[in-house]
């Protein structure tokens, strides 16, 4: 579908979508840095960095939406993250995702 196709005032824009997988007993481990976690999101979602972030509530992984050169730079603003010095999070993806703009 190219942007021609598109209803009027609607558009893509090119982000990423990031999963961060939580380690096993990253439930305990999270709560003595969840503070400084929220603070950094609060900012980069401030900057226009993160659209969106949260987590599923199994605790199984969180998801960020994010404004990113490419996929590299994607990963490397949730590595830069306290949850992965923590122990919080491990293995770190970035899938392009279209993000419906209105």
């Amino acid at each position: 579908m190219s942007a021609s196709d598109f209803p009027s005032g609607v558009e893509l824009e090119d982000v990423y979508l990031v999963e961060a997988m939580y380690l096993p007993g990253a439930a305990e481990r999270r709560a003595t840095v969840r503070g400084p976690h929220l603070s950094r999101i609060a900012e980069l979602k401030a900057a226009g960095t993160i659209i969106e972030a949260g987590a599923f509530r199994d605790v199984s992984s969180s998801i960020l939406i994010v404004r990113a050169e490419d996929e590299a730079a994607a990963v490397a603003i949730a590595q830069a993250d306290v949850y992965v010095t923590a122990g919080v999070w491990g293995e770190i993806t970035a899938r392009l995702f279209g993000r419906v703009k209105t």
